[in-house]
């Protein structure tokens, strides 16, 4: 990563020790897909964000929804 934005400060997730990947992260292990299932059924908790910055996360969101549409 750091070669393809040399310019950028990378900043690593905070691990329990180095050989701690995204896999075996104890924060990503929180999300299960129990939690998933509850959260998109009941579409809680209920996330808050100003318009603004609502409409700046679409754009990326859209642009992902778009580039898959390509790959089919």
């Amino acid at each position: 990563m750091m070669k393809k934005a040399p310019n950028k400060k990378l900043i690593p997730a905070l691990v329990e020790d180095k050989n701690c990947n995204c896999g075996e992260c104890h924060f990503m292990k929180l999300t299960t897909i129990q939690k998933l299932y509850l959260c998109m059924k009941y579409e809680l908790p209920e996330i808050k964000l100003d318009e603004d910055i609502r409409l700046m996360a679409l754009k990326p969101i859209n642009k992902m929804l778009e580039l898959s549409q390509k790959i089919k």
